[in-house]
């Protein structure tokens, strides 16, 4: 009898989902994917109990928030450690942390798949041998499928969501993937079905999900001055 599969941290399982099972092609722009992913990897440190959103009142917009340490014990995964460092000082606003720690997240979040043999690189040359491409494609499909399912089977009911996979749904619905879960229903029915769900979980988790949502926004506000 197979074992089932060990859980990927969040920002892994966002990653395969933004990119194309059989070709490595992203699903959507590489810098709204790497907030995500930045917004993924403050997710799990949540959940872990690692760090807390505060204050929440009035006056300051939850996508301004300060992010606080809880705790500094380390969770033993590189990324979300180095993020816990980054924290345990300065106390930095939510959309200013998602901003200055997503210009690398990408990059990281891939070496790491890589470096698990979840992803192999693949280089071609073209012109003459004079231009290299690489990309990046699954070693095997499985991670992502398993992904997708759970998140399928919270659009039929056939499961409850756990923390976990009800933050991924929430990250899902906010950058735009609902339509490569490959699922026959109404891509803006779906979307806000992951939505519902997501925002019956933790305050902090939707907090940080309408963070990426809204700095995103601020990436497509900037495209266009």
């Amino acid at each position: 009898m197979s074992l089932p599969l060990p859980r990927l941290p969040l920002r892994d399982e966002l990653y395969l989902l933004g990119h194309d099972d059989d070709t490595g092609q992203l699903h959507l722009h590489q810098r709204a994917l790497a907030l995500g992913l930045a917004g993924a990897v403050l997710i799990d440190l949540f959940l872990a109990g690692r760090i807390h959103l505060g204050p929440r009142d009035d006056v300051r917009a939850a996508t301004d928030q300060r992010i606080r340490l809880h705790t500094d014990t380390p969770v033993g995964d590189l990324i979300a450690d180095s993020a816990l460092s980054s924290i345990r000082h300065a106390a930095p606003p939510l959309r200013m942390w998602l901003r200055t720690s997503s210009t690398d997240m990408y990059d990281r979040t891939r070496a790491g798949l890589v470096a698990a043999g979840i992803l192999r690189q693949h280089s071609q040359r073209r012109l003459g041998g004079l231009l290299r491409t690489d990309s990046y494609q699954a070693t095997d499909r499985k991670w992502a499928i398993v992904a997708r399912a759970r998140l399928r089977y919270l659009v039929a009911g056939r499961e409850q969501p756990d923390n976990h996979t009800a933050a991924l749904a929430g990250l899902t619905a906010v950058l735009g993937l609902t339509e490569h879960l490959y699922l026959d229903h109404d891509t803006t029915t779906v979307t806000t079905h992951l939505k519902a769900i997501a925002d019956q979980h933790y305050q902090a988790v939707r907090d940080i999900t309408t963070a990426v949502d809204a700095t995103i926004g601020d990436l497509a506000t900037a495209a266009y001055r």
